[in-house]
This record gives structure tokens, sequence and C-alpha cells, in this order.
């Protein structure tokens, strides 16, 4: 007698570790997070592109602006670590909607500020909201992708990065060229909106389940330090390099430095363990990074000046002429995994060093008669490079913790960017300030000259817009070839330290 056959049950799919409903919706996380990275970029971006109209409406002198620029850097890159362990204990979903909130309520106060203190108060509350926001986006991207897909997630997070280089600058000019200059920071405020409305149905809550004690005096002693060494940098062209403020500066900086690794390192469980950066991938990673946004931020901050001051362009036009840059990191990071797998790790990074290199001689080279395709060029290479030392780069910081410290892993990749982009800033704008100021006649900075010959303050107005080009010119030669030394020596000794294959042991799952 013939047996009826049972229906089959239905098979339920592998989501290889990961919880099935986070499994079922990540890449319309992956997608929610990305835009949350885009509005923390554009803060960055699209400041650049505005900051001759901030200087003129504030009146801000050149060191103002290096702090309104480096004030969100610095915070940011200073709250990051202590705001990842918190969203690591108290849950990365609620993290990340703080840190709109926060970040939404200071771009609206910093739309409306009227003198140069208050834009950079506000700044501040932008850093604190960002620093929230980053490491949230990358540890819940670990945590809602399996292994194997992390590391085309982990690109396609590293390419929004350049939308935001990208829509920075468009965006920018476009509202400068129709609104008042505060439009480059109100616009965030309806895309805060939005992303809190998609946060609450989309994104999964994680915490670490380990639930280690939070760790004030290291995030103190870290903030501290960090503060003091860019302090130092940004003053010591106004105040003299050998004065006793920039000094102080610097011998605080270093002693709250060490006291923050020798204070960490007798923590049973430390905030940042200053022993992770011996592993080869997580160290050589996190150095990778710090090199290559050390770069590309100080090249944005003097470029866009150099478009607007010394060859004359509008707001928009500057934006249009700086997106080479980040076209090549948009359309080359999602293909660097590819890259790695054929030629390795070490390969592509070397490669990547090298382009941003050529890039930073070729803008060096820049005069104000250089066609500005040679400048377009040079952006194309700067933009390729970072798209291939990038993305693998945060795949060896963050897949060299296990997933209850994602947090902590992603806060140290996203640490790395705003330290070296805040110095990067700070360096460059300083060797710049120091060159520019050694010329007789020429102001304190090249807005003050040329706002001072516009309102007919000189004598001979068009030999003094004449003048401060040259003298800002000869500064940015000096900082661009340092970076791209700079780019060349990263390339030579990291790429011969960190492991040449990508993360291939998946870390353990607990608390993920």
């Amino acid at each position: 007698m013939a047996v009826a056959e049972r229906p089959s049950e239905p098979v339920a799919e592998d989501t290889f570790g990961v919880d099935p409903d986070v499994y079922a919706k990540r890449w319309l996380i992956l997608a929610t997070l990305c835009i949350s990275l885009v509005m923390i970029v554009v803060a960055v971006s699209s400041l650049n592109v505005a900051i001759p109209s901030v200087q003129e409406a504030l009146d801000a002198s050149g060191t103002e602006l290096q702090w309104i620029v480096d004030a969100y850097a610095l915070v940011f890159a200073g709250v990051l670590l202590p705001a990842g362990a918190l969203g690591d204990r108290f849950g990365r979903k609620g993290a990340l909607q703080f840190g709109l909130v926060v970040f939404g309520v200071a771009v609206l106060i910093a739309s409306m500020a009227d003198d140069p203190g208050q834009l950079v108060a506000a700044r501040v509350a932008m850093g604190v909201g960002a620093a929230f926001i980053m490491p949230a986006t990358l540890s819940i991207i670990v945590n809602s992708f399996p292994f194997h897909e992390r590391p085309k997630a982990i690109a396609i997070w590293a390419a929004f990065a350049g939308v935001g280089g990208a829509l920075g600058p468009i965006s920018s000019g476009l509202l400068l060229d129709h609104f008042w200059w505060g439009a480059v920071f109100f616009i965030n405020v309806p895309l805060v909106a939005l992303l809190l409305f998609l946060s609450v149905p989309v994104l999964p809550r994680s915490k670490n389940p380990d639930g280690h004690p939070l760790d004030p005096i290291g995030a103190l002693l870290a903030v501290g330090g960090l503060v003091s060494l860019v302090f130092a940098v940004i003053e010591g062209p106004e105040r003299g390099w050998a004065g006793p403020l920039t000094l102080g500066g610097f011998v605080v900086a270093a002693a709250l430095l060490v006291a923050f690794v020798l204070f960490e390192l007798r923590r049973e469980n430390p905030m940042l363990d200053p022993r992770l950066f011996k592993l080869p991938g997580f160290g050589a990673g996190a150095a990778a990074i710090t090199f290559a946004f050390f770069s590309i931020f100080g090249m944005f901050f003097l470029l866009t000046q150099h478009l607007q001051f010394v060859l004359g362009y509008s707001p928009l036009e500057a934006g249009v002429r700086v997106i080479p840059n980040a076209l090549a990191l948009v359309i080359m990071a999602p293909q660097a995994p590819k890259f790695v797998v054929r030629f390795g790790v070490r390969a592509t990074m070397r490669a990547g060093f090298l382009l941003t290199s050529l890039g930073f001689a070729l803008l060096a080279l820049a005069t104000r008669d250089t066609p500005i395709l040679l400048v377009m060029v040079a952006l194309v290479c700067t933009g390729t490079g970072g798209a291939f030392i990038m993305p693998a780069a945060s795949q060896h910081v963050v897949g060299s913790l296990p997933l209850s410290k994602a947090g902590v892993g992603s806060a140290v990749n996203d640490v790395t960017r705003e330290v070296g982009g805040a110095l990067g800033i700070a360096v460059g704008g300083s060797i710049v300030a120091t060159v520019y100021r050694a010329r007789d006649g020429v102001g304190e900075s090249i807005g003050e000259a040329i706002g001072a010959a516009r309102a007919g303050g000189v004598a001979d107005p068009s030999a003094m817009i004449v003048a401060a080009g040259d003298a800002f010119n000869d500064g940015t030669r000096i900082a661009f070839f340092m970076m791209a030394a700079l780019a060349l020596l990263g390339g030579v000794v990291l790429s011969r330290i960190i492991p040449d294959e990508l993360p291939s042991r998946q870390p353990g799952l607990a608390g993920g």
C-alpha cells in the first residue's frame, strides 16, 4: 500500500549566526546607517567650501577659522572612544539616537551663530553628537552581517563616506549661492528628523552583555591630551612655536597621553587596551587610516581656500571642482575587496599610498596659472588611493576584536580618522599660516587681505590680492609636499607590517 507523502517543511534560511530578523533586513539597516554616515561627513566637507563665506560673515581670523573646522573633528575624536564604550554597554541603537538628537540641536544653533565663538561652541556640540553616531553605524553593521559579507558591507560604508565628501561641496555651493551661510548647517535638521524616524523600526538593538565598567578617567585623559596637542599646533603660528603657551601645550599633551596609556594598561577592563596596537592588523590598520585622513582633511581645508581666494571661484564652482576626489572614492571603494582578494592587502595598500602621494605631489606643483584639469587629476589620484587604503584597513581594525567589543573597535577606527583629520587641518593650516605671515604687507591671513583690498582699504588692491595669493600658494606648496612625503612613508612602512590577508577567523559571536 502506498504511503502518502508528507508535505515538505520549509527549510529555514542559514543566517550564519545572525539573528534571522536582523539578517532579513540587513541591507535596509546598512542603507539607514550609510545615510547617517553621509550626514556626518557632509558636516565636514560642506564647511570646507563655506570657509570664505563664514570668514566674511563673522569676520573670523585665520586661527578662528582653524578652530571652527577643528573643534568638530577634535571633540569628535576625543569623545569617540567613551561613546563607543557607552554604546557597547547600554545599547548601540540608543547611542545613535542620542547622537542624532544632540547633532540636530547643535546644527540648528550653528546656523544662527553671529560670532566665531558661538560657531566654535556649536561645532563642539556637533562633535559630541557625531561621536555617538559614527561608532554605532559601524558596530551595528558588524553585528548585522555574517562574517563573509562584512568586507563588502564595510566597503560600501567607506564608499558612502565618499558620497558625503561629494555631496558636501556641491550642496554647500548651491546653498551659498541662494541662501545665507548658516544654511550649510540648517540643511541637516530635516535629515536628522528623517533618520530618527527610520531608526525606530529599522535598526536592531545590540550591546555587550558583559557590561564592563565605564572609564571616565581614561576618557578625560584622552580628550585632554588630544585637545592640548591640537591647541599647540593651531596656536603655534600666532603665539610663536617657541612661546611658553605653545610649548606648554605640547608638554601637557605628552604628559596626558602618556598618563592615558599607563592608566589603561593597569585597568582590568580598559576603555582602550594599548596592547591591542601590538596586533599587526589592528595597529597597522589604525595607522594607515590616520595617515590617510591626515592628508585628506588637510588637503580639503587648504584646497577649497586656494580655489576661492587664489583662483577666484565661487563656492559652487569650487565645490564642483573637488568632486573628482569623492567620485573616485565612491567608484573604487566597493571594488577594493576584489583587488585585495587578487593581489593581497599589502600590494593594494601600497598602490593606494603611492597614488595618494602622487596626487599631493601634483597639487604641490600647482600655481594660479596651472590648468584646473591637473588639479582634478590629482584629486582622482588621492580619491582612488583612499579607496584602496581605507576598506582593508577598517576591516583589519574591526576584525581584530570580538563582536562584543564592536563599538570600541569601530570607535578606534573612527578615532584614527578624526585624530588624523584634526591634525592634518592643524598642521597643514599652521604650515601655511607660518609661511604666509613671514611675508610683509599681506596681513595675518589671505581672507583678511582680500577683504581689505575689496573694501578699498589699501593703496593698490590688485597688487595686494596677487601678493596674498602668492604667499598663500607658497604655504600650500610646502604643506602638500609634506603630505606627499608622509603618504609615501606610510606606504613603505605600513604595507610591510599589515597582514597580507583580511581576518579569516570569525570572532566569537557572544554579545553580538
